[in-house]
Formats: structure tokens, sequence, C-alpha cells
């Protein structure tokens, strides 16, 4: 065993729930493709960070995994066109966040043709190359996290010391999100392919594959993969199926009992956290040049008449995924992106999959809370037991229910993963988590208020600056011409003076010699 391994007893995290699963619902049936769609939107905020930019104009024709958006100097952030056709235009469409707002969107219809670009090709000899070339092809693929958090990867590869333990995240929070699990039975081969480029770009020695113990087959196909590669930086770790054990900072401290600092990242304790899926893609990107055009999507929930697993291409309006589920039983369904405690709801099915969509719920509206039956807190603490960032929710409720963001952010607002324990196991019924995303939003519109008042008080003093010192400017100006007025005037009288003197004494020299005058 290499003695640079860190030290891994699978256990707890604290708090957490045991929530029933329905995974099954899904994972009855092998992973199904999608034919290919007429048109694709594509969202230009699908990572985390500002909007991309779109370097087609309506009318280019485009090729599959074609650029066709990207932020200037981040190429991790790059969207490419799933399939061949045309720019056929920019449309205001639903947008799937929480504000259910709408948002500018590419279309691209396609030509049927369904033709790769191979801008990049595969990269031969992986096993050999710079760690710099695989993290540059990762970033030119656009491949961000798959889990849902979106950060791009090449940037995440680019920030990790050296020596880094890698952990795959095999581990699915929600309920009925089954993805990952299907993702590493069908697939195992690809993930470690990729995860094995993933530590030659981090010049890790050690990687650490959690799965959740109620997941055997997605076990027993990762463990063949391992064994078939015959690496022995791999280990497999099972863990306990916990609600929320797949988020980063939970599992973490599953895996290593150790905890990442509130407002630190994982790097800083020397550990990079990558959702399998994630490595899937950054196999095809190297190994293939195939950039991330698509994602395997669960469409379930007790509405559908089919549930399954789906590759699908990313810009995919959800209402063909629908489609492809055997359609909705329940015409009062409610659609959500994501799992029931931490999913987005949809209000509209033309928006389309992105690559934060792991899941498509579609739950009967019984099953929703509407938020009727609450009561006054009764301050019991069971929200404390069990929230995974170790916060007081119930604390913090009592400062936004009265607006006081600032206190509210020094209980720790910003660290809540908005998981939903707390609401799950409040006897008042209280949306706690509805109140924290409304803090955090509040919190961050203060921030930009800040930033924008801080920006106008500098363009003002500058402002001032300027002023003043053009005024100082002018007042030099007159001060050296009054100067230089004075001398010249002072210059002058005294040019007067000696003329005055010097014209008495040519008078006096002509009245001595006036003619007749004697000698």
């Amino acid at each position: 065993m290499n003695s640079t391994r860190i030290a891994v007893t699978p256990g707890r995290f604290h708090g957490g729930l045991k929530l029933d699963g329905h995974r099954k619902l899904a994972t009855g049936k092998p992973i199904a493709s999608l034919p290919l769609s007429e048109r694709y939107f594509l969202w230009l905020e699908q990572h985390h960070g500002p909007a991309a930019l779109p370097c087609v104009a309506v009318g280019d024709r485009v090729l599959g995994g074609q650029i066709v958006a990207a932020q200037e100097g981040r190429p991790g952030t790059a969207i490419h066109s799933p399939t061949s056709g045309i720019v056929a235009d920019f449309q205001d469409l639903p947008a799937p966040t929480a504000q259910m707002s709408s948002a500018r969107m590419l279309v691209i219809e396609s030509d049927g043709e369904d033709r790769a670009c191979h801008e990049f090709g595969a990269i031969t000899g992986w096993e050999n190359a710079a760690p710099e070339t695989l993290t540059e092809r990762i970033a030119q693929s656009g491949i961000v996290g798959l889990g849902g958090a979106v950060f791009a990867t090449g940037a995440k590869i680019e920030r990790a010391a050296a020596n880094v333990t890698l952990i795959l995240n095999g581990a699915e929070c929600e309920p009925y999100i089954s993805c990952d699990d299907g993702l590493m039975r069908e697939r195992a081969d690809s993930i470690i392919n990729g995860a094995r480029i993933l530590l030659r770009a981090l010049g890790s020695k050690d990687c650490l594959v959690a799965i959740e113990r109620d997941k055997p087959e997605a076990i027993a196909a990762m463990e063949t993969a391992i064994r078939d590669a015959g690496d022995e930086r791999f280990r497999l770790e099972r863990i306990f199926s916990l609600y929320p054990a797949g988020g980063e900072r939970q599992l973490i401290e599953a895996l290593t009992g150790r905890q990442v600092p509130r407002g630190g990242l994982p790097q800083d304790i020397g550990l990079v956290c990558l959702n399998v899926g994630t490595a899937a893609a950054v196999g095809r990107a190297v190994c293939r040049g195939q950039p991330l055009t698509s994602r395997i999507t669960t469409v379930t929930g007790p509405a559908l008449v089919a549930p399954g697993n789906f590759d699908v291409r990313i810009g995919t309006p959800i209402r063909e995924l629908l489609a492809a589920a055997g359609g909705c039983n329940d015409p009062s369904a409610r659609l959500i992106m994501g799992g029931p405690m931490m999913g987005v709801p949809l209000q509209d099915d033309r928006v389309p999959v992105v690559k934060a969509m792991n899941c498509l719920l579609v739950l009967p509206a019984n099953e929703l809370s509407d938020g009727q039956n609450q009561r006054p807190c009764i301050r019991c603490g069971d929200c404390a037991e069990v929230c995974p960032a170790r916060l007081l929710p119930q604390q913090m409720y009592w400062e936004l229910r009265d607006e006081r963001f600032e206190p509210a952010r020094k209980f720790g607002l910003d660290a809540c993963i908005e998981c939903g324990c707390c609401d799950v196991v409040c006897p008042s019924h209280l949306p706690l988590t509805q109140y924290f995303r409304w803090g955090k939003s509040q919190l961050h519109k203060q921030f930009v208020e800040h930033e924008r008042a801080e920006h106008a008080r500098q363009r003002f003093e500058a402002r001032n600056a300027r002023l003043e010192k053009q005024k100082a400017e002018r007042q030099a100006r007159l001060a050296a011409k009054r100067e230089a007025l004075e001398k010249a005037r002072s210059d002058s009288g005294r040019r007067a003076a000696i003329d005055e003197i010097m014209a008495r004494k040519k008078r006096a020299a002509d009245e001595n010699n006036e003619p007749g005058q004697s000698e």
C-alpha cells in the first residue's frame, strides 16, 4: 500500500436523514438514447460563473461538437453544438432556475445528418502526455461537474496542488436519482478510464471511489472495472446510505473524518472530488475527442408511465424526455429538475436539458408541501441535529424572519447546502430551506448593491479628484500668467523709468550744447 495515501475509515457525517429510496423506478431497464430532435435550445448560463458569449450568428452552419458559445479566456465553460445543423435563432425561453425567469437561448436546427466536427481528435498515448495537455483538452471540451454544481473541471484541476487525492463521487443524494447508478452499472470501464486520465492530469497517486452500500450492482461493476484496469491506485469504499451522502463536504467527512474548512475548498486539505459522470466525460474527451454534448438524466416519478435513465443531448426540450418516458398520467403533476429535496420546480416543459440536469422528476401535486400547515417554531432543536453543515437552522430562521440578514450570515447562512433535512423534521412544518434560499438571495442582492455603491463612490471620488486636479492645474496656470504679467509690467516700468532718465539726460545735454553758447 502506498504510504502517501490518506487513512480512510468510512463512517458517518454529522446529521443527515435516512430517506425512502425510489431509484428502482428508473433502473429496471438499460440506459436509452433519444432520437435526434428537430431543434436544440442551448442556455448560455448552464455552468458556474458568468454566461457564455455566442461565437456564431444566425444562419451559420455548425457541426456536432463545434463550440458555439464560450467565456472569453475561459474555454472550460464552452458550450458545443449537440449535432450538425444551422443556427436558427436566439430566443427568450423559460430557464431551469428557481426564479422561473426566461433567458436567452441559442437555437440549433438539426439537419438530420448528425455530422461531427472532430476539431480536436483523440490524444493517443495519453499515459505519457503532459498534465497540462490533458487539462487543456478537458477545458476545451466544456466539461463541468455533472453532479449538479457545474464548476469547470479544467479550472478545478488547475487550482489543485500536486499529490492530491482524487475522490470519485458515486453516491447520489436524492431518493429518486439513479443516473450515476445506471452509469456505473453499464459503463464502469469508461469511468475508471476517465479517472486514470484525471490522476495523470492532477499528478495524483491515489483515488477513492465512493459508492453507497445500497447499490450492489454498481459496486460489483466498478470492482470489476478496477480489477480489469490493474491499477493499484484505486480503492472502492462503501459508504452508508444516508442523505445527503453525495454532498461533497459530507462525502469527504464520511470517507476521511476530516472537514473542509468553512469558506474553503477540498483542495485546501489535499482532496479533489469529482462526479463519476464527470470522469466518464473526461474519458470521452481525451480518448475520442468528444466534447460534452450529452449527459445521462434520470426521468422518473410516480406520475410517469415508463421511468428510466436516458442518454440525452444538451439542449433537448424536456417535453421530449417526458414523451420518451411514456408521458405523464396525472394532469396535475409537477415538474422538478433534480430530486424532491433540493430540486428546482419547473413551470414549463419547453425548458431544455442543461449540463446540471441529472434528473427530471414528475410528482403528483399531493406529494408536495403546500405550506398551509405552518405553526410557530417550538425551538425543539431537531433541525440542528439533522443539519449536515452543523448549523443552527432555527436561529437563522428567527433572524431571517425579521429580515436581519447580517446576523443570519454570521450564523453560517452562506454554509447552508439547502439540503432540506431541516424541513423534513420540523414539527411546525416551517419552510426553513425556502427562508434560507431567500436570505441568501437578499445577501447577494445587498452584496451587489454594495459593490454598485462602492463602484459609484469610487467613481465619485475619482471624479472629484480629477476636478480638484483640473482646478489646481487651472489655478497654477492662472498664477503663472499673473506672475508673468506682473513681471512683464515690472520690466516695462523699469524700462520706462530708464527711458525717462535717459530722456532727461539727453535733454540736459541738448540744453548745454545750444547754438551761440560760448565755450
